[in-house]
């Protein structure tokens, strides 16, 4: 008999028998009946302290209620950074991410992703007086956005020089206070800025040609495909029963200072034509 093939044998065994096989995460939310969700520090309307409460309060907020509803669990939010919100899933420090998490090539190597719930733009806002007109006249100037994000993305791709902050507030006082030229951030965020500025500030103005366009999904681990189908099935089924209009129309609808009207469906990635970014 072959006693040194046998002894490595029987080591491969005992390591395949003591390597356990990777848990399912929908059995342990439904098992710890808490779906553990990031969303966004301080960033409204998606997600922040509620000035009263202090309880986070906002859009993803909702949404993540939303679904922990449907799954017959409680959600815990756990509030993150804007670059922590995909390594906190990957490491196991929450079930889901619903912070405006748009789709990214890198991204999607470390996360899965849901089916997108609606398609969003980064828009660069200005002062008012900037001769700028399209993203193009900004190739080489200093323009703010959050760390991480897409947006940062966008400045980069646009050939402009990112100056990056943890929050859109301290983004945005730097082209207050003439430190970059212009800023980024999604349409939602932008949108409140410009109309603050009218009374407060130095007034600034929207850039009408988006620097990116991208699908916002909720980010999830890899390798986990009954909590990828249930998420999934949950987003259609919260869309067409319109609570995901219900909710964006409370935050971002036509009675608020964002004054949007969400006209997008819950579609697999596949449907949308888009250019995925780095």
């Amino acid at each position: 008999m072959n006693w040194k093939y046998l002894s490595l044998t029987v080591v491969l065994a005992g390591i395949t028998a003591a390597a356990p096989a990777k848990a399912d995460q929908l059995d342990n939310i439904m098992s710890a009946k808490t779906l553990r969700c990031a969303t966004f520090a301080d960033v409204p309307p998606f997600a922040s302290p509620d000035p009263k409460t202090r309880e986070m309060a906002g859009f993803d907020v909702d949404l993540c209620g939303a679904i922990a509803k449907e799954l017959g669990v409680k959600a815990e939010i756990k509030p993150v950074s804007v670059e922590a919100r995909v390594p906190e899933v990957k490491l196991g420090r929450v079930d889901i991410t619903v912070a405006n998490l748009a789709y990214t090539l890198s991204r999607a190597e470390q996360i899965q992703f849901s089916d997108p719930y609606y398609l969003a733009k980064e828009m660069l806002i200005v002062p008012a007086d900037d001769a700028g007109k399209k993203k193009a006249d900004y190739a080489g100037q200093r323009i703010a956005s959050t760390k991480g994000s897409t947006s940062e993305m966008s400045i980069k791709l646009n050939k402009s020089d990112p100056l990056t902050f943890q929050d859109t507030a301290s983004a945005y006082l730097a082209v207050q206070q003439g430190k970059a030229r212009g800023m980024v951030a999604n349409t939602m965020t932008t949108t409140k800025f410009v109309n603050e500025s009218k009374s407060k500030g130095k007034e600034m103005r929207m850039i009408e040609e988006p620097m990116l366009y991208q699908p916002i999904g909720i980010g999830m681990a890899k390798d986990q495909p009954a909590l990828t189908a249930k998420i999934n099935e949950i987003l259609h089924k919260l869309d067409e029963s319109g609570e995901i209009n219900k909710i964006w129309d409370k935050w971002l609808g036509p009675n608020t200072e964002y004054k949007m009207t969400r006209t997008d469906k819950v579609v697999p990635l596949s449907e949308l034509k888009f250019d995925p970014i780095p």
